[in-house]
């Protein structure tokens, strides 16, 4: 009889060196949003990189003033749910609302935005789209309640080295509350954020250069056999 915990793998030989995430991201238990299963999430928006990663959904927040052309683009390039960037930081105001509705419309699985905004925004997010509003924790000192209150649907928490602390701070309070998580470097920083209550964890993929430079040095050896 068939083993039910096998899983064929298949894999071409053009996308034999795909971006595969860390394994360990799979312990997480994931988040469930329109009846899809979310554990890893790759950080990008090198649509290259998006359409070769086995990641579960992608989460695409960039140090710019979000652009609906790049929302587009990104949807447009991906094969897996998309959090898209809508701002919140620099970007303010009635313009993140405006960027939330057109991200909806696009398909996003859901919007995130930066810490620095607002209650009253995350308020007026949530009374304009249906989608989940991802909200940026970088702080244990964020009143966690207060932000709920707002609408918010799923906390990102990215907190450098102190990420697992503030997860398991969400956690006392909110036992049942959805948070993503950056991970980490490694498998042991992963798994500690995973054993801090984090229901999926964001990865940041080498870059497309990183990627190429080492498929160069791969063909310089051939040629100089």
């Amino acid at each position: 009889m068939m083993n039910d915990k096998f899983i064929p793998k298949i894999k071409g030989n053009l996308r034999s060196h795909m971006i595969e995430l860390p394994e360990v991201i799979r312990e997480a238990s994931g988040i469930v949003i329109f009846g899809k299963k979310i554990k890893s999430v790759l950080f990008s928006t090198d649509v290259a990189v998006i359409r070769n990663t086995n990641a579960d959904a992608v989460i695409a927040v960039y140090p710019f003033t979000p652009q609906p052309i790049i929302t587009h683009s990104i949807m447009m390039a991906a094969d897996v749910p998309v959090f898209c960037g809508v701002g919140g930081g620099t970007t303010t105001g009635l313009r993140v609302v405006n960027l939330s509705l057109h991200a909806e419309h696009q398909g996003a699985i859901g919007v995130v935005v930066n810490a620095p905004t607002s209650n009253e925004i995350v308020s007026q997010i949530k009374s304009t789209i249906d989608i989940p509003i991802v909200v940026t924790i970088v702080s244990e000192k964020e009143n966690f309640k207060e932000r709920i209150e707002a609408g918010t649907t799923i906390f990102n928490v990215s907190g450098s080295y102190n990420t697992a602390k503030i997860v398991r701070k969400i956690r006392e309070e909110f036992p049942e509350f959805p948070i993503i998580a950056t991970g980490g470097p490694n498998d042991d920083t992963i798994k500690e954020t995973i054993l801090a209550g984090a229901n999926a964890i964001t990865y940041t993929p080498p870059t497309s250069g990183e990627v190429f430079s080492i498929l160069m040095n791969k063909y310089r050896d051939q040629m100089n056999s």
